[in-house]
């Protein structure tokens, strides 16, 4: 059986916007949890700076985003989206671990 906690909403929230701001700088930490990231960011969230957003989130999280299986473009557009996502992939890892 699994003892993983699975951090409230807020606590991901906040570290998302840790893990971007380490890649983006401060914009993270000021932009509206439904505000587009694109919107917020501007220029430096582009496709390149969106994958690499991914890949910090995944190391972050201990997570794995599947290309096909999720929509990233989705997923990763705000940052509540972005923390949603997380919470969603821990519940269903703590799942699956309580099922082994």
């Amino acid at each position: 059986m699994s003892n993983r906690t699975i951090p409230a909403y807020d606590e991901t929230l906040s570290r998302v916007r840790e893990v971007l701001g380490e890649l983006l700088g401060d914009g993270p930490k000021s932009a509206g949890e439904d505000q587009p990231l694109t919107e917020a960011l501007g220029d430096r969230y582009d496709s390149l700076a969106a994958l690499e957003c991914v890949s910090r989130v995944e190391n972050a999280f201990g997570i794995e985003v599947d290309f096909v299986a999720h929509d990233v473009r989705y997923s990763f557009a705000t940052l509540r989206r972005i923390a949603e996502f997380v919470r969603g992939e821990l519940e269903d890892r703590a799942v699956l671990e309580n099922r082994a």
